[in-house]
């Protein structure tokens, strides 16, 4: 029975993952129960602080347990006197935190605080202790976060599996590869798939959220949560732990590998800003790309036509209204232009790219240089100038010479070619996106998706009446 005149303590409990040694939480309790017994203190049960298992002492704001101990113990009058814990590295292993939250019970609530594994005196000397008890904590804290981390580098480096599992696998133990996991599975290959198939990220996502599908941890998906199943290596074979990567030896199913690349080139070819909603997202395919000449706003979709956003909700002065009709005019019109106007030349050039031809002239003209010196040096040795071993020596270096320019020389050829292909891709990316804006009977996802394949972004010059258009 309770003592009416006992004074009011509290107990916090969080068991160390490190430490194989460490008293259950059960038993915590049990050892704070019977010291504060022995020092006449009663603990109410309201007042036994508990952490989930598992949770980390190097953050305070992790532990929610914790927080809702200080957030009591800050009431006016407290409702506890003494708070007991079984070590004071359960209370903080950080220890700017610890000197903090213990002032604040201490200085502003009056409660007295006492490790029961660690009795330390009272007074100044008792405080230097325990302070020094909490730079041993910290530091072994510390330390043990970095044999941690080399153990698992040294893991990584033997090709040992230590991530946790992504969806559709799990872990088996002791470094082993993952094993497939076949409830889930099927719901990565659902959306390599769906991607393959011209499906966008939110589409995915509604379309899985529909299904009942759920993420690793069970939450619905979002945009992101498809984004990172589509980017995932470990789907082709490859583990990643921080910057180690290697081949592994887990099953790898060809539903989605032999889609996997196709489904990466898409992912860089359809650049999407962070604030462009998808198309899937839109109400009319050229919505999210058509932005204000007069302050750079989106310009939204209503029955009819495009309006700045700003503009609608008053945010600046001028209209900068198209009509759906008219836009859809000069987006035809745009696209004809790049096509069909032989007047005109399109190509696409990288920034600080250096001048390919020069490159080439330049290389050939070494190769030209190189072969003159050879005819030089070999008339040197037949007229006596250079000795046998002289011939040969410089031979030797004009060859070497020779070999590195013209390798070289291939690389920017084949590189040229490269560069020719992909400028014939990106013609024919322009012809079928002008094909399905001109094709009434195609979607409007569909259509979108071209014209972002090709387009970065449309800006409205009201005053001049003009649409501007900045392609990839």
């Amino acid at each position: 029975m309770q003592n009416p005149l006992s004074p009011i303590g509290a107990a916090y409990v969080r068991v160390s993952t490190n430490d194989q040694t460490e008293l259950s939480p059960d038993a915590q309790v049990r050892e704070i129960k019977k010291a504060a017994n022995a020092d006449g203190i009663f603990i109410p049960q309201e007042f036994i602080f508990i952490e989930e298992k598992g949770v980390s002492g190097r953050r305070a704001d992790n532990r929610k347990q914790f927080q809702r101990m200080i957030s009591i113990a800050k009431s006016q009058p407290s409702p506890f006197q003494y708070l007991y814990l079984w070590k004071f590295s359960r209370f903080a292993r950080n220890q700017e935190e610890s000197t903090f939250y213990k002032s604040v019970l201490r200085k502003k609530c009056g409660i007295t605080i006492k490790s029961v594994s660690e009795p330390i005196m009272d007074g100044m000397f008792g405080r230097l202790i325990e302070s020094i008890i909490e730079w041993f904590d910290e530091y072994y804290s510390f330390n043990l976060s970095g044999e941690v981390t080399r153990g698992m580098t040294e893991k990584a480096l033997r090709e040992g599996y230590q991530t946790s599992p992504c969806l559709g696998y799990e872990a088996v133990g002791g470094g082993k590869p993952f094993i497939i996991n076949e409830k889930e599975y099927p719901i990565v290959e659902f959306i390599h798939q769906s991607y393959h198939n011209g499906l966008d990220l939110s589409s995915i996502a509604r379309n899985a959220n529909q299904r009942g599908y759920l993420t690793k941890r069970g939450n619905p998906f979002d945009r992101r949560a498809i984004e990172r199943i589509l980017k995932n290596r470990f789907y082709i074979g490859i583990v990643t732990w921080k910057d180690i990567s290697f081949h592994g030896s887990h099953e790898v199913r060809h539903s989605v590998s032999d889609i996997f690349q196709d489904n990466q080139e898409r992912l860089k070819r359809e650049y999407r800003p962070k604030s462009r909603r998808e198309v899937s997202d839109c109400k009319h395919w050229a919505s999210g790309l058509l932005t204000c000449g007069y302050c750079g706003a989106s310009l939204g979709f209503n029955t009819g036509g495009f309006q700045c956003w700003k503009y609608a909700k008053g945010l600046h002065r001028e209209s900068c209204y198209i009509s759906v009709e008219k836009a859809e005019t000069l987006i035809l019109q745009s696209l004809e232009n790049v096509l069909f106007d032989s007047s005109r030349q399109y190509s696409y050039t990288k920034k600080s790219a250096p001048d390919k031809s020069r490159e080439l002239d330049f290389f050939k003209t070494a190769l030209l240089k190189n072969s003159g010196k050879m005819t030089r040096i070999k008339q040197a040795y037949e007229n006596g100038i250079d000795s046998l071993e002289e011939y040969k020596n410089h031979k030797e270096r004009l060859e070497k010479e020779r070999k590195e320019l013209e390798t070289t020389l291939h690389q920017l050829n084949m590189k040229q070619k490269k560069e020719k292909k992909e400028d014939e891709l990106h013609h024919c990316r322009l012809q079928n996106a002008y094909d399905l804006l001109s094709d009434s009977s195609i979607d409007q996802e569909t259509k979108g998706n071209a014209l972002r394949s090709v387009i970065k972004k449309i800006v409205y010059d009201k005053k001049e009446g003009k649409l501007k258009f900045f392609y990839y």
